[in-house]
């Protein structure tokens, strides 16, 4: 059988998606060695994939997302092909393609969250592009054999939604990436066998970020004007992953509870990030850090001296980020909406994403009470072994069997 992936979003830099993608390709290498594969491409991440088994091809396909040019030139480049059937790791499936494939939905937030302020266009333009983004999103749900959903959330919201029957819809969970660089959290952060667990949480903060500057980590740190312990968000800046309303905590918390600690928000400035840059300066906002793009090779020392991660976002599909965070045995303060609760269960502490008071006083708690930071830091270890990019791969493997 020969499958097709498109994979013109694949790696890091297009976020959990091109993390997905990126993954579930590597993986699929790994345990398949009976298909063949076509992997399509832009010219962009052409060369960041190497294949390691030789049942897989690269094509080139450099065609943008989103665009006229996706909708009428890319399934030419597919049928060329011959594929058997295509996977779309994303709706953005070509209207007239209608060929056998299964797509993977990961959210709705185009259908819930539709707002101008989600947007850089104009206001017609923005109406236009996204009446055709929803018709482009309702024909790939419609015509797909199989969807694949990251999480009951999802696949609940789908069938709430868009009528979609419940038997065409498979949950395929992700999973954490793989510690990047092989680089392992550091003892300073595992906090089972710390002595000093009668120290305040401001007071632990600063002994990790004291250690932290014995080493090569502190070049990282200093190259983003880190310079106190930190709270971390790693992750874009859209409306909808509340960020404005983690300012407005934030702000609080330094009334309320003291100026020790920074917040690191780390991520691609753009039109959105910009937005806080402007909000944090008209609102007197201070110890906020604006990263701008980490590069693969900083992220770890970015995880592995945070005091805890954050996450306020309104909605998600699957929430890749905090998982990511545990995975480097870091505490982490998660938003209740949407999928969090069902994909971080006992391992994080939640919060109300809309009441920023709630949110200041969790990121409190977050911080101070050892006994809770101990027990969310265990259940995370015990949450990350349910997830693994190995049975993400070999699911969707047995989907693409089961589809011809």
């Amino acid at each position: 059988m020969l499958i097709g992936i498109d994979a013109r979003m694949y790696g890091p830099g297009q976020g959990g998606l091109g993390r997905y993608i990126e993954q579930l390709i590597k993986h699929l290498e790994q345990i398949d060695r009976s298909n063949d594969y076509v992997i399509f491409l832009r010219r962009d991440n052409f060369d960041n994939y190497r294949p390691q088994n030789p049942k897989f091809k690269k094509v080139l396909a450099d065609i943008a997302w989103y665009g006229v040019a996706e909708q009428f030139k890319l399934k030419k480049i597919i049928r060329r092909e011959k594929v058997d059937f295509m996977h779309f790791p994303h709706w953005n499936v070509p209207l007239g393609y209608n060929d056998p494939f299964v797509v993977t939905v990961h959210d709705l937030i185009l259908l819930h969250y539709p707002t101008r302020r989600a947007s850089t266009k104009g206001f017609f333009t923005y109406w236009f592009k996204n009446f055709i983004w929803k018709l482009v999103l309702k024909n790939a749900v419609k015509k797909s054999i199989k969807i694949i959903t990251p999480s009951e959330f999802t696949k609940q919201d789908l069938i709430k939604t868009l009528n979609v029957p419940a038997d065409k819809i498979s949950v395929t969970c992700l999973a954490p990436t793989p510690q990047l660089n092989g680089i392992q959290p550091p003892v300073i952060l595992s906090e089972a066998k710390r002595s000093e667990e009668s120290l305040s949480g401001h007071e632990l903060g600063q002994r990790s970020f004291a250690v932290a500057q014995d080493d090569k980590i502190s070049v990282v740190l200093q190259n983003y004007r880190i310079t106190k312990p930190y709270l971390l968000y790693v992750g874009v800046a859209y409306p909808h992953k509340n960020l404005e309303t983690l300012l407005a905590a934030w702000k609080i918390f330094m009334e309320k509870f003291g100026t020790g600690y920074q917040l690191v928000l780390a991520g691609k400035k753009n039109y959105f990030y910009e937005r806080l840059i402007k909000l944090v300066a008209k609102e007197k906002i201070n110890n906020v850090i604006f990263t701008d793009f980490i590069p693969d090779q900083d992220l770890p020392a970015l995880y592995q001296n945070a005091s805890l991660y954050v996450f306020p976002s309104l909605y998600e599909g699957f929430g890749l980020p905090p998982l990511e965070a545990m995975s480097y045995n870091l505490p982490v303060a998660s938003s209740s909406a949407s999928c969090l609760p069902e994909v971080l269960k006992d391992a994080a502490l939640f919060f109300n994403p809309q009441d920023k008071m709630a949110l200041a006083q969790a990121l409190n708690l977050g911080l101070n009470d050892q006994n809770l930071r101990q027990k969310l830091l265990e259940n995370g270890q015990k949450l990350l072994k349910t997830y693994s990019w190995n049975k993400t791969a070999a699911k969707t493997l047995n989907l693409y069997q089961n589809s011809v």
